[in-house]
């Protein structure tokens, strides 16, 4: 079993293989492509290839497994940046892997610009180069994507949080203000001459007013120190 091996949870329950997309115009170089990762012990490899950016295109439009995209940059109708600039327009979200004839900083820098995950020159992909690669890419894709989720879920509880605080805000202001009412009404009454009955409903009164602020200080305390 090699070293490069699946990361648990890039592949969806009860799928074993790896399904790359090659767009490749050259039969040649999608012939050692296909050698190359049937030869890589340890990883199961689904191929699927298309001679055309048009082609690859659709299929990864129709076709949701698609985990990775292998892309030759001197297609002949094209180049693989106008295709990986469309399947990026598009919102696939798939990690894309350039591979071309010759060294071009300038085509690694635009490839770079529209997140291509790779870039391999064929004369130097020999062995164990692309599955490796291909292995690489997806943990480190998958990788991104859980830290993203962190992220997204420390938003969410924060966004959470917020909320609850608007919302106690709300209930303290909303009780004070009729409470403060209540209790001016309260001291009126209890300065006026009152019967012993009358007089111990509203000390429980105010009582019960004392009790409901600062039961409301409590809440406002919590929310401020949350």
């Amino acid at each position: 079993m090699s070293q490069f091996t699946i990361s648990q949870g890039i592949l969806p329950e009860g799928r074993s293989a790896i399904h790359v997309l090659l767009i490749d115009d050259n039969i040649s170089y999608a012939k050692t492509a296909q050698s190359q990762l049937k030869q890589f012990e340890g990883t199961e490899f689904k191929i699927t290839w298309e001679k055309t950016g048009a082609g690859g295109i659709e299929k990864l439009k129709e076709d949701s497994t698609i985990d990775i995209v292998i892309l030759n940059y001197d297609l002949k109708e094209t180049t693989g940046l106008d295709i990986a600039r469309e399947i990026r327009s598009l919102k696939i979200d798939v990690p894309i892997v350039f591979v071309t004839t010759n060294k071009d900083f300038g085509v690694a820098v635009e490839a770079m610009k529209l997140e291509v995950d790779d870039y391999l020159v064929k004369s130097e992909i020999a062995g164990s180069i692309l599955p490796r690669t291909i292995l690489n890419v997806l943990n480190r894709a998958h990788l991104y994507k859980k830290i993203a989720q962190v992220e997204k879920n420390k938003i969410i509880a924060q966004k959470k949080t917020e909320a609850i605080k608007e919302v106690v805000v709300t209930i303290c202001h909303e009780f004070n203000n009729p409470l403060a009412a209540i209790k001016i009404s309260t001291e009126i009454i209890s300065r006026q001459k009152l019967n012993p009955l009358e007089r111990s409903a509203v000390v429980e009164l105010d009582k019960n007013i004392r009790t409901i602020e600062k039961e409301i200080i409590k809440l406002r305390d919590i929310n401020l120190s949350s």
